[in-house]
């Protein structure tokens, strides 16, 4: 098989896989090379500029606006808008809003924003990229009106008014074959009559659909003379009260298909018992003449499964209307719109869905991999900063007597970035400057009266760097009556300052973090975890709600070094031994305190 060679300049090596091994076999054969455009609903919004170039591929991201996306909807994208763009193509953005009851164009614009975010647009025939708007099934209706009465006058669809029940029944299951509708032979002109009192508001709603005229035997239960159009009155976000009858999404999706030329129809593995009708609808309409060969063809991938994740949209749904969660963005879910909260970025997400690759057969990747690609991407990026999450006050007692005044401050400076993530002619950024005084903020846990075998932070008699700053010797600490610990003690050592000559001259066996009181500015943070403390939360028909995590989400107010007090919304930082967090981008203040979110931690606490 000839490699594929795409025409994305990034140096990053691409891995062959099936998707693109079919690809590249259409190119060298000019499968498509033929295809014109003919007219489709929707040239004159989208296709002013001309015949597309037939030896491009067009792939296409088809969402129902219905929900937010999730990290499984983030995959599709990447590999659909990821081909398009490697091979020279466009991917459609398509809205199929064919179920106007659940449908709103808050979801239309949610995913509008999650697309462009992930770093895609979709290209219309050589206009510049987002000029025109995404296209939607919905533009579609008048000739899927014509297509559904062509197939009636064909002889391959009838209007059946069995009860829904009577209907379910008589569709039989995977060891009994269905049974034919007693409406199945009716004329052609009775069904198209009957279908036109649908199209005319003369049926009730449930009263009639109309379904493909199949295989009532076939073991692919998909062949049962599938319902194709029914009945809704239900103002359309788009189109209003035109209609009162819709397609189904499995005969709508096709059509789209088609109309747009999409060469490569690329879902997931639960559509592959679909397939078959797509191909039957594809060479019917072909054989009426309303398209053109060849038609599309449709691909099917494994969908994305991911430990410690739900991503049903009703249960996701139930997690919002109970109050489990503050919202569809709350940086605990797996929406594209929670983990951008979260501090996720574009580039993780990509690199994520390039790492994880695409394959037939379903398997579980675990939620780690998505954090290792966070990490990745971060790790140069973040400005480093302090941070005291669990605070209390370190006196330095013999701050006076070593400079002469308790009121005393120093500057101390640390580089934003380590000199090993500025690239060779990258101008690194300033340093950071704080200051260090007789009082500072440390870290609880950094302190042991009797440490531990093996400890090596704070405790009497022991020396510890604070780090860009002096070395210390603890002496002590104060308790409140109830035995708490109120204050640390220990003795500054004068002359061993972080980057002076003498900062060598006394070995200290930890250094670590803290914040002065003079200049340390208190913040709010909140520290997420795994939504979920099980790694398959609906496992065997359990209730997922029993596998919450109860400490996904814990606020505490911390200490930050003045660095981090301007944080503009959505800024990720690398809090010095705690991981990566990020200004939260929709109220990075609460009050005068800045908020972070904890993106993730420096390495995987779940690992066994």
């Amino acid at each position: 098989m000839t490699a594929p060679t795409p025409n994305d300049t990034s140096s990053d090596h691409k891995v062959s896989n099936f998707l693109r091994q079919i690809i590249q076999n259409d190119l060298d054969k000019g499968t498509y090379a033929s295809r014109r455009w003919a007219g489709s609903p929707g040239d004159a919004a989208h296709h002013a500029a001309g015949e597309p170039d037939p030896a491009k591929i067009r792939t296409r991201f088809p969402p129902e606006p219905n929900g937010y996306l999730h990290v499984g909807h983030a995959k599709s994208i990447c590999i659909n808008f990821g081909l398009a763009k490697e091979y020279g193509g466009v991917c459609h953005l398509r809205f199929d809003d064919t179920n106007p009851e659940k449908e709103d164009t808050e979801y239309v614009n949610s995913i509008i924003d999650a697309v462009k975010w992930l770093g895609f647009d979709w290209a219309q025939l050589g206009q510049t990229a987002g000029s025109a708007a995404p296209y939607q099934a919905s533009d579609y209706f008048d000739f899927m009106y014509r297509a559904a009465e062509a197939l009636i006058e064909a002889g391959h669809a009838y209007v059946d008014e069995q009860s829904a029940e009577d209907m379910r029944a008589n569709r039989g299951d995977f060891g009994k074959p269905g049974v034919d509708s007693p409406f199945r032979t009716r004329t052609v002109a009775e069904n198209l009559a009957r279908f036109r009192e649908m199209r005319d508001g003369k049926l009730a709603d449930g009263a009639a659909v109309l379904r493909a005229k199949i295989d009532m035997a076939s073991p692919n239960i998909n062949l049962r003379d599938p319902a194709i159009y029914r009945i809704r009155r239900a103002t359309h976000h788009h189109t209003g009260d035109t209609w009162c009858i819709y397609p189904m999404y499995t005969f709508a999706h096709p059509i789209e298909d088609a109309l747009e030329q999409i060469t490569h129809s690329i879902c997931t593995l639960e559509f592959e018992d679909q397939r078959p009708f797509y191909d039957w609808l594809m060479e019917r309409l072909c054989e009426c003449k309303l398209l053109a060969a060849p038609s599309p063809k449709q691909y099917e991938f494994a969908r994305l499964n991911l430990t410690y994740v739900i991503t049903s949209k009703r249960k996701l749904a139930q997690l919002v209307n109970e109050g489990k969660v503050s919202g569809w963005d709350d940086p605990r879910m797996p929406t594209i719109v929670g983990l951008r909260r979260r501090g996720y970025t574009p580039e993780s997400l990509r690199l994520f869905a390039d790492r994880i690759g695409v394959t037939k057969s379903d398997s579980w990747i675990d939620y780690s991999t998505l954090e290792g690609c966070l990490r990745e991407d971060l790790e140069n990026k973040a400005h480093r900063g302090m941070a005291v999450l669990d605070p209390v006050k370190l006196v330095l007692t013999n701050w006076a007597e070593a400079f002469g005044s308790d009121g005393y401050t120093e500057a101390c400076t640390q580089p934003a970035l380590p000199h090993s993530a500025i690239a060779e002619g990258q101008t690194p950024p300033a340093d950071r400057t704080f200051l260090i005084g007789k009082e500072v903020w440390i870290e609880r846990e950094d302190f042991e009266e009797v440490p531990p075998k093996g400890y090596k932070r704070l405790f009497p008699g022991n020396v510890v760097r604070l780090k860009g700053g002096y070395v210390i010797e603890c002496t002590g600490c104060a308790r409140d009556a109830a035995g708490n610990v109120t204050e640390v003690h220990a003795k500054v050592i004068p002359g061993t300052k972080s980057g002076t000559p003498g900062a060598d001259s006394v070995k200290a066996k930890a250094a670590i973090t803290w914040v002065a009181v003079a200049d340390g500015v208190q913040a709010e943070v909140r520290l997420y975890d795994r939504l979920f403390a099980e790694a398959h939360p609906d496992a065997g028909g359990k209730d997922f709600l029993q596998s919450l995590n109860p400490d996904s989400l814990k606020v505490v107010t911390a200490y930050v070094e003045p660095s981090l007090a301007a944080a503009q919304p959505d800024q990720k930082f690398q809090f010095e031994r705690f991981g990566y967090f990020v200004a939260d981008r929709l109220d990075h203040v609460a009050g005068s305190k800045p908020v972070f979110n904890k993106v993730t931690g420096l390495k995987d606490k779940w690992a066994k």
